[in-house]
């Protein structure tokens, strides 16, 4: 009966350390995507706040331009650089002067979002995401790494069993193998499953 038991936990505990082992190389594979679209995601951010540093750039030296028109007294040349806003700086500069010109500027304003900077930090925050989604991916593949080496355990005390030893240390080495199963099995369904 020690031989038949034997056997079958051999046979089961071997098709869970395979699973395991497949498990544990998906759970990487996903870890490896998820890094690759955090990178990705970093680089879109940089593009897009390239794209804004760009465009703040711009409307910095329009209204450079503006303001030393205005100094100068040429207010046909202010109104025709003024004409020149991009529509974001617009927004900026119509509440600034609306609040009676209270801050540093318009660009101090909240309502100046050049172009470019809600996308760096849409993609800055997809790939924080990734990167969290890609860290909890190796842990499960780590996990269920780790759940591989408990089942070698269980079949190396279960061949240990199969020994020919005195009767009580091979049936203590077989129930200890049959609890270590147990325990990876019930550890085991806790993990989630990719395919």
């Amino acid at each position: 009966m020690i031989d038949i038991i034997g056997v079958f936990l051999l046979s089961v505990i071997a098709v869970l350390t395979a699973w395991c082992g497949f498990q544990a190389s998906k759970w990487g594979g996903e870890m490896s995507i998820a890094f690759s679209q955090a990178s990705a995601a970093r680089i879109q951010a940089a593009n897009a706040e390239g794209e804004a540093r760009s465009a703040r750039a711009f409307d910095l030296t329009i209204y450079a331009a503006y303001v030393e028109a205005r100094g100068d007294g040429n207010v046909q040349l202010a109104e025709y650089i003024s004409e020149r806003f991009t529509p974001e700086f617009q927004v900026a500069y119509d509440a600034w002067v609306a609040d009676g010109e209270v801050e540093n500027g318009p660009f101090a304003r909240v309502e100046y979002v050049p172009e470019g900077t809600t996308e760096a930090e849409d993609f800055s925050a997809l790939a924080d995401r990734k990167f969290e989604e890609a860290l909890e991916n190796n842990q499960r593949g780590d996990d269920y790494s780790l759940l591989t080496v408990l089942f070698a355990l269980v079949l190396f005390l279960t061949a240990m069993s199969q020994r020919e030893l005195t009767p009580w240390v091979g049936r203590t080495l077989l129930g200890l193998a049959i609890v270590v199963a147990v325990i990876g099995l019930i550890i085991l369904t806790t993990f989630p499953i990719r395919i």
